[in-house]
């Protein structure tokens, strides 16, 4: 079994610059996901997939990180899975034809490639997904191998602006003649040039890194995996954990708890006193403490009966669809209890997400106005199949009661019915004579004579 990981990078650049557009206001920057690939192989091939004639300001960061850019051409009756469909068979034929390669990177967030997930997963490859939490199915989060959140990227990388905000001061400077002025109408000039005049300033802005998670809530999933190296008879050091937990729950990132490395990670939960951690030069071995937490973590299939409550309220405003900061003050204003960070969820599109696989919502990104919310599958049942017409009744008539000679009947005073007459003879043939002036002559008629006896006298 080959230890080092030769990952074959897939990019469907239309789904995950859409996402991470209306959900963090943000550019997609293909560096970083590659960036965190790097951390776990050596790339061997990087693919990406769009309508390039529309993303001119893309293909610049795609040149420069050497990546292959698939031109997608639409068909006039359109097709949207057309990228998905390329990608997949793309990435299958890779999976036959180059055995080095023992792992893909899927960077999207539809749920339309949970099959080719799985199908690779069955050819034994190693299947990394990276997207960000608030828009990539559940689904596809769980099912693969290990999820990297785009969240997490962008928490590393600081509070740097995007890349293509970068030049818009120049640009602004040329326009304006000066470096200061341009600087302080920036979010003027952002909100115009992105949002299309759409939306306001507001769904601009970038989002804020949201705050880390409580440590006591990554403890069921610490000691469950502790609990099978037990099992297995191994002692739990740093790697061993890490990778058990990712199996165990391929979402798992230390970074949703403000550790930069999962090290960083172990020394919270000693800091803590949830584990107990020993060993030094780098050999950690982490045992679990026997103690039973004081309240278990709610889960969030608690929370949805009173979701499900408001979204029926206002759903005269959601019924054309509402942005989710919108949803959000709802949510605050009549369920003040209700704290996403203690379902395990960073922010409040994660939360949206796993209701949108509840049939609850339907998230619909939008690059100009952001994450926009519908009613879910649930608020519209499919109508019931049509009840079948009953029948007309109809009388049953009784049938007229044979009448057999010699036996009563019920249909006394009719008269008897008449006794059927013989059936008649079929006349006899008259046979058939020769023609005239033929051959044959009329037979004779056989007549027969009868003899009469002598009478015997006496002698």
């Amino acid at each position: 079994m080959q230890d080092k990981m030769n990952i074959a990078v897939f990019v469907d650049y239309d789904n995950i610059e859409i996402g991470v557009k209306s959900t963090l206001r943000r550019e997609f920057d293909v560096a970083l996901a590659l960036d965190s690939l790097k951390e776990r192989g050596d790339i061997v091939a990087k693919f990406a997939y769009a309508n390039w004639s529309r993303q001119e300001g893309a293909t610049r960061s795609m040149a420069e990180n050497a990546v292959q850019m698939v031109q997608r051409i639409p068909s006039p009756r359109g097709d949207k899975n057309g990228a998905d469909i390329n990608l997949a068979l793309d990435a299958l034929e890779m999976a036959f034809t180059h055995n080095h390669v023992n792992a893909f990177a899927i960077v999207s967030g539809d749920s339309d490639f949970i099959p080719l997930v799985n199908k690779l997963k069955e050819y034994g490859k190693t299947v990394y997904v990276v997207g960000g939490k608030a828009f990539t199915s559940t689904i596809l989060q769980q099912n693969c191998h290990e999820f990297i959140s785009y969240e997490s990227l962008l928490d590393s990388a600081g509070s740097a602006p995007p890349p293509k905000q970068q030049p818009q001061p120049a640009q602004q400077s040329q326009h304006g003649g000066g470096g200061r002025p341009p600087r302080e109408e920036r979010p003027q000039g952002q909100g115009q040039g992105q949002g299309k005049g759409q939306g306001g300033g507001q769904p601009q802005q970038q989002r804020q890194r949201p705050a880390p998670l409580d440590l006591a809530l990554a403890m069921p999933l610490v000691e469950r995996a502790l609990q099978v190296l037990e099992r297995r008879g191994v002692q739990p050091q740093l790697g061993l954990l890490k990778s058990t937990m990712l199996q165990l729950d391929s979402t798992f990132s230390e970074r949703a708890y403000g550790a930069g490395s999962f090290s960083e990670f172990v020394d919270k939960l000693k800091k803590a006193d949830l584990v107990n951690v020993n060993g030094t030069g780098g050999r950690y071995l982490i045992e679990r403490k026997h103690t039973q937490p004081e309240k278990p973590a709610p889960k969030p299939e608690e929370i949805l009966p009173q979701f499900r409550d408001l979204l029926e309220t206002h759903r005269l405003e959601i019924e054309d669809g509402v942005l989710a900061d919108d949803l959000a003050g709802w949510v605050k204003e009549e369920m003040p209890n209700f704290d996403a960070s203690a379902y395990g969820y960073q922010e409040f599109g994660e939360f949206l997400n796993y209701a949108q696989d509840k049939l609850l919502v339907r998230i619909e990104p939008d690059e100009e106005r952001g994450l926009l919310v519908h009613l879910g599958g649930e608020f519209y049942p499919p109508a019931p199949p049509p009840a079948p017409e009953p029948s007309p009744y109809e009388e049953e008539e009784d049938e007229v009661q044979p009448i057999v000679p010699g036996q009563p009947s019920l249909v006394d005073p009719n008269p008897p019915p008449l006794p059927e007459p013989p059936p008649a003879k079929r006349p006899r043939a008259p046979r058939k004579r020769a023609a005239a002036g033929g051959n044959t002559a009329e037979r004779p008629r056989r007549t027969t004579t009868t003899r009469r006896k002598k009478p015997t006298g006496d002698r």
